[in-house]
């Protein structure tokens, strides 16, 4: 169907997509209902849709414009990309291939390195193989400490530091097949996760200010990314300006190669020499008032409802065809 194509307006009903069935509702219920009461402040007529409840796609189809603050698998994958294609509804964030790649690391990380960027080596978890067949690969090919996460999945969860062959076997007999079908093994790099925003304001693709943070955890896990207490931000970072500008550069970089659009956030661990790796790319940042991409916006002068009003305006002004 071919796309309608409109110039935003308050008068249309811009449908902010949250919520759903994956592991990461619980922070898509916050970052819809922030960015919904944000829009509605603006004087947006917002309508709310939880794409768990049964008459969603009812729902869908009657706005006009979507906003999408779906995080997880269904929501960043393609998926409710191309059913609002379909459609014909304006959209915010990336297309149906960027929103893939975007969120199945093993490809996105196949991509950036093969573009020359630097990212933590990997091996993928073959769940036809026994604990100890697993364990002597990720052995060989990476050795010890390990990190291990979700190939399609975010917000840390389902993932964690393996220290030793023995604590891998033990994890790989554990992992939670029901929420992730599949999972995969870095290399652990120690270091200070730091993000980058990137958002297209007023036609220009922007970097905003690098998020920095330190936490005494084992690695930035859910828990310190929920709790205040457990991490310290710094946001314009304290790394030297080099390194930061070097951040921001990439940042950019990776958005375009993947064919991103509109918003996305890249995620970087930065060593204590200043030299950092690509860890991934988020097409739908978490839209939290206190999410990092809030943060860093803030940092820039840019207030919330205006940070929200402009990655609305990114679903009107889309290439002729979003890859």
């Amino acid at each position: 169907m071919e796309r309608i194509v409109f110039e935003l307006s308050k008068s249309h009903t811009i449908g902010v997509l949250y919520g759903g069935n994956s592991p990461e509702r619980a922070g898509s219920l916050v970052s819809g209902k922030t960015a919904a009461d944000a829009l509605a402040s603006q004087g947006f007529n917002v309508l709310l849709i939880d794409l768990a409840e049964p008459q969603a796609i009812e729902s869908v189809r009657k706005i006009d414009a979507a906003l999408i603050a779906l995080h997880g698998p269904g929501g960043e994958d393609g998926k409710i990309q191309g059913l609002l294609e379909t459609f014909g509804i304006p959209y915010t964030g990336s297309g149906v291939l960027s929103s893939a790649v975007g969120m199945h690391k093993p490809t996105f990380k196949q991509l950036v390195s093969g573009c020359g960027l630097k990212t933590p080596n990997w091996v993928m978890i073959d769940p036809s193989l026994t604990s100890d067949e697993m364990t002597a690969v990720v052995d060989s090919r990476l050795g010890w400490p390990v990190f291990i996460k979700p190939s399609a999945g975010g917000g840390s969860l389902g993932a964690g530091v393996v220290q030793s062959a023995s604590e891998f076997s033990h994890k790989f007999q554990d992992l939670d097949r029901d929420d992730y079908l599949e999972y995969m093994v870095e290399e652990y790099i120690p270091g200070r996760p730091c993000s980058v925003g990137v958002i297209e304001m007023n036609g220009c693709l922007k970097a905003l200010p690098v998020h920095e943070v330190e936490t005494s955890r084992e690695f930035y896990d859910y828990e310190a990314k929920h709790d205040p207490s457990q991490r310290t931000e710094h946001c314009p970072s304290i790394l030297p300006k080099k390194v930061t500008e070097k951040l921001q550069e990439e940042a950019v970089h990776v958005h375009r190669i993947i064919g991103a659009h509109g918003v996305s956030r890249v995620d970087f661990m930065v060593d204590d020499d200043g030299r950092s790796m690509v860890l991934e790319i988020n097409t739908v940042p978490g839209l939290s008032d206190k999410g990092n991409l809030a943060t860093m916006a803030r940092a820039a002068g840019v207030s919330y409802p205006d940070l929200v009003t402009a990655i609305l305006k990114t679903a009107f002004d889309r290439p002729g065809y979003a890859a």
